[in-house]
C-alpha cells in the first residue's frame, strides 16, 4: 500500500462539534446524472493523490492501483423495496421496505413463504388509518393476492405484516409486485432499464433499498483488468438502507442520529485482511463502514472474549470515546482477534450491525484507498470523504465542477489516496 507520509491534521477536532453548513457547496441540477451513461465503465475518473487532482477514464482504474494489494466490495443487490396499494376509496398508498421484522435475518426473509413482517416507511399514511390493504395479480400463471396490515410503529417507521397466497417465497412477491426504489433526487419514475443498471454486476445478496453506487461504473473486463495485475478481490455485504439519504438537519452532527446497517463478512476475508497488513482498498462508502466497523469489533473482542455476536453491534460514536484513537492497536491485530473469536464460536460468517459516524477527527484504520461517487452536500457520506483527504474535499469537488464530472448516484468517479 501507499504511504503519504502526512501526519493526519484532524487530531485536536472535536468531531461532535463540526457544524454541517461547512460541508456545503453549490450543485446545479444539471450536475446531477439523471441517467447512466450507456457503457458503465466510460464514466470519467478523479484522481486525487496525495493532494494532486487529475481526470481519466474509469476503465484505466486497475493501472492507478498497487499490484498485489486487497480490493474489497459490497456485493449486496437492491431489491423491489418500493409498493403500491390501492384502497376501495382509490387513495394510492406506498409501502417502502426498510428492515425485515419477522423473520429478521435477510436470508430467511426472502425464503419464507405466506407471511412475514418488515419495518417499512408509508406513503399517503393519513388515508391509510385502519383496515388492510390488498392487491392481486398473476404471477406465472399463478394467482397472487398479497394483504398489508399496520401492526404498530417504530420510531418513524411502521410495523407491517404481509399474508399471500400460493406459496411464493417473498423474494417472487416484491420481484412481481414491487418497483425498484431509485434515489428520489433523480426526480423521476423508475425505469425497465434500472433494473440492470442500478444493480453492480457483481451484484448477488438481495436485501438493499439503495445501490452501492461506487461499484456501478466496474465491468467484466475492468475486474478482469484488476485481476491481471494481481489485485486480489474479496466482497462483503452491507444492506444499504433508506437512511443513506437521510440529510443532516441538526446544525452539529453531534445531534445527528446514524442509521443501522446490517452487513455479514466471510471468516475467508478476515484471513486475507490479515494477509494483507490490515489494508484494503474499498469500493464505497458502505465498503469503508463495514471495514472500519471490523476494526472496532476486534477492539470489543480483545477486552471482552466472552462477547456475543449482537454485541458486536458498532455504535455512532464509539470510535471516538474513551481511549484515543491512535493508541488503540493496529488493524492486524484486531482483526486477528476477531477472527480467533469467530474460531472459538464456530462461525464461517459473521453477521453484525454498524451505526457508525465516520467524519473529520476520525482515524482511519484500514482503508488506504477509496473508490468513490461524488455525493450530496451536507451529508455524512461527504464527512467521510473528507476524513479520508485529511480536510482537502473542497479541492476534489471544485475539480469535479469545474471539469463538468456527473454528480450522485448515476454520476462519474474517483480514486482518492490520501
Amino acid at each position: 500500500m501507499l504511504d503519504s507520509g502526512i501526519i493526519c491534521t484532524f487530531a485536536v477536532v472535536n468531531t461532535k462539534d463540526i457544524h454541517i453548513k461547512e460541508y456545503n457547496y453549490a450543485l446545479p441540477d444539471e450536475c446531477i446524472a439523471k441517467f447512466p451513461l450507456a457503457e458503465r465503465d466510460h464514466s470519467k475518473l478523479l484522481v486525487y493523490r496525495q493532494g494532486s487532482v487529475s481526470e481519466d477514464t474509469f476503465y484505466n482504474l486497475p493501472s492507478y492501483l498497487p499490484e498485489g494489494s486487497l480490493m474489497v466490495m459490497n456485493n449486496t443487490k437492491v431489491i423491489q423495496a418500493r409498493m403500491h396499494f390501492c384502497k376501495e376509496t382509490g387513495a394510492l398508498i406506498e409501502i417502502f421496505l426498510l428492515e425485515p421484522a419477522e423473520p429478521h435475518d435477510y436470508e430467511l426473509m426472502f425464503q419464507t413463504t405466506g407471511r412475514c413482517a418488515w419495518y417499512c416507511l408509508v406513503g399517503n399514511l393519513k388515508k391509510w388509518k385502519e383496515g388492510t390493504l390488498i392487491r392481486t395479480l398473476e404471477v406465472n400463471g399463478k394467482n397472487l393476492e398479497i394483504k398489508a396490515t399496520r401492526k404498530g410503529e417504530h420510531g418513524t417507521s411502521h410495523l407491517i405484516e404481509f399474508e399471500w397466497t400460493n406459496g411464493f417465497s417473498f423474494a417472487e412477491v416484491i420481484d412481481a409486485v414491487g418497483e425498484l426504489p431509485i434515489p428520489p433526487y433523480l426526480n423521476r419514475e423508475t425505469q425497465e432499464s434500472d433494473k440492470t443498471t442500478y444493480q453492480t454486476v457483481y451484484s448477488k445478496i438481495k436485501g438493499s433499498v439503495a445501490a452501492p453506487t461506487a461499484g456501478l461504473h466496474f465491468t467484466e473486463n475492468v475486474l478482469s483488468a484488476i485481476d491481471k495485475r494481481g489485485i486480489e478481490r474479496e466482497e462483503v455485504t452491507l444492506h444499504v438502507g433508506a437512511g443513506t439519504f437521510k440529510p443532516v438537519k441538526s446544525e452539529r452532527i453531534a445531534d445527528h442520529e446514524m442509521h443501522t446497517e446490517f452487513f455479514s463478512v466471510q471468516r475467508k476475508t478476515l484471513e486475507r485482511l490479515i494477509a494483507h497488513k490490515g489494508e484494503a482498498i474499498a469500493i464505497g462508502t458502505t465498503s469503508v463502514r463495514t471495514l472500519e466497523s471490523l476494526y472496532y469489533m476486534g477492539l470489543k473482542v480483545m477486552t471482552n472474549p466472552d462477547i456475543t455476536e449482537e454485541q458486536l453491534h458498532v455504535e455512532q460514536w464509539e470510535p471516538y470515546e474513551g481511549t484515543p484513537q491512535s493508541s488503540q492497536g493496529g488493524a492486524q491485530e484486531a482483526l486477528q482477534a476477531l477472527l480467533d473469536w469467530m474460531d472459538r464460536n464456530g462461525l464461517t460468517v459473521l453477521h453484525s450491525s454498524t451505526q457508525i459516524i465516520i467524519a473529520p477527527g476520525y482515524d482511519y484504520k484500514i482503508v488506504k484507498m477509496l473508490v468513490t461517487n461524488f455525493h450530496q452536500p451536507q451529508s455524512t457520506l461527504l464527512l467521510l470523504v473528507s476524513a479520508f483527504v485529511k480536510g482537502d474535499w473542497h479541492r476534489i469537488y471544485d475539480y469535479a465542477l469545474s471539469h463538468d464530472f456527473r454528480f450522485l448516484s448515476y454520476g462519474d468517479s474517483s480514486l482518492l489516496i490520501p
